[in-house]
C-alpha cells in the first residue's frame, strides 16, 4: 500500500517506520485527547508517521460483564475529532459487516481483528468501503495464508491493504512471535508488529487477559531490526485502569523514549 494514501498522514518521506499507536478502548473524549496530543508530539519530533488508534466498540470479550464501550456514535465522533483536532489519521476495529460502513464515515482505517480474519464477508465489506483495510494475522495462522487474505481486499479492487502479526498461540496461555514470518509477509504486504498484542498471556482463570508489558521495547526492538514497515502499540497513561486490555499496555510515560531507540534502530538499518 501506498501511505500517502492516508489522509493527514505526516513524515511518509523520513525513512522511519509508521505507527498504529493510542488506547485500547475509546473510554471518553478526555481520555482520548489526552493521549493523541502526547503522541502527536513525540511523532513530530522523531519524524515518525503516525496513525491515531482506538476501539469504538469491543466485541471480543472473555467475560458479559467486561466492558464493550461507551456507545459506538460517541466513540467514532471522538475518533473524528481526534483527527480533526490533531490532523492525524485513525484506525479503528470493525466486527461485523455493518460496522464497516457505520465506522467508515469516520476513520480512515478499517481494522480486522485477529479471529475474524478469515470471515469473508467482513474483509470484503471493509475492503469495498475503499477504506484502507488492516488485517490482523489470527494467533492461528502461518504468515504465508495472509495472503490469501490480503487477496480477498485486493479482489475488490482495493490495494489499499496492510497485514498486521499479533503472535501466534503458544500453548493455553501465551503467544511467542516468530519473526521468520516477517519477510514472508513483507513480500505480498505492507506488514505491521503488534508489539502489545503479541504479549498477551489469554486464557486466565480470572476471565481477564493478562500480559508482559515489560518485554514490550524487547520486541519492538527485533521487529525494527527484521524490517518491518510500522509498530502497532496500544498505550494510555494510567494503564492499570484502563476499561480494557490494560494488563499488556505501555504506560504512556514510556513511550517517547521508546520512540526514541527504535528510531536510532531504524536509521542504522537504512544505513546498511
Amino acid at each position: 500500500m501506498d501511505l500517502n494514501q492516508l489522509p493527514q498522514l505526516k513524515h511518509t518521506d523520513s525513512g522511519n517506520f509508521f505507527i498504529l499507536a493510542g488506547p485500547c478502548a475509546i473510554e471518553g473524549e478526555e481520555m482520548a485527547l489526552r493521549i493523541a496530543e502526547k503522541l502527536t508530539s513525540i511523532s513530530d519530533t522523531y519524524k515518525i508517521p503516525f496513525v491515531f488508534k482506538g476501539s469504538f466498540k469491543k466485541a471480543n470479550r472473555s467475560r458479559i460483564d467486561s466492558f464493550t464501550g461507551i456507545g459506538d456514535e460517541k466513540a467514532l465522533k471522538i475518533l473524528r475529532k481526534v483527527a480533526e483536532t490533531f490532523h492525524v489519521p485513525t484506525v479503528t476495529d470493525i466486527h461485523t459487516e455493518e460496522d464497516a460502513d457505520k465506522a467508515a464515515q469516520y476513520v480512515d482505517v478499517l481494522q480486522i481483528p485477529a479471529f475474524l480474519v478469515r470471515q469473508t464477508d467482513l474483509v470484503v465489506a471493509a475492503a469495498k468501503t475503499g477504506k484502507t483495510v488492516n488485517l490482523k494475522k489470527g494467533q492461528f495462522m502461518s504468515p504465508e495464508s495472509m495472503k490469501h487474505a490480503v487477496q480477498k481486499v485486493l479482489d475488490c479492487h482495493n490495494e489499499n491493504v496492510m497485514v498486521t502479526d499479533r503472535g501466534s498461540m503458544f500453548g493455553y496461555q501465551d503467544l511467542i512471535v516468530d519473526f521468520r514470518g516477517i519477510p514472508t509477509m513483507k513480500a505480498f504486504a505492507t506488514t505491521v508488529l503488534d508489539v502489545t498484542h503479541s504479549l498477551q498471556q489469554p486464557n486466565q482463570m480470572s476471565g481477564v487477559t493478562g500480559g508482559r508489558p515489560d518485554r514490550i521495547e524487547t520486541i519492538a526492538k527485533a521487529g525494527i531490526a527484521v524490517g518491518v514497515d510500522g509498530i502497532f502499540i496500544e498505550t494510555h497513561f494510567d494503564p492499570a485502569n484502563a476499561k480494557s486490555d490494560g494488563a499488556n499496555m505501555l504506560h504512556l510515560d514510556y513511550f517517547e523514549d521508546l520512540m526514541r531507540k527504535l528510531t536510532q534502530i531504524r536509521q542504522t538499518i537504512n544505513n546498511f
